[in-house]
């Protein structure tokens, strides 16, 4: 627990969600973990947002894209 009295315990499906609603919102998300990434993947594509993947050593950044229709 942390100071709060809090647990800081958040699982990697609601950890790649929260990234995938923030890349909705325009901005950019980062994910380390392969796991964790291959799940933002497959909700982007699932809800069909484009993105800019820039793959880096240290994980994966997602860039939303400007589309426009």
């Amino acid at each position: 627990m942390d100071l709060t009295g809090k647990e800081m315990v958040m699982n990697r499906k609601e950890m790649a969600l929260q990234k995938v609603e923030k890349i909705k919102a325009g901005y950019s998300a980062f994910a380390e973990s392969h796991e964790v990434t291959a799940m933002i993947r497959k909700e982007l594509e699932k809800q069909d947002i484009d993105v800019y993947e820039d793959k880096t050593d240290l994980g994966s950044w997602f860039i939303p894209t400007n589309k426009k229709e």
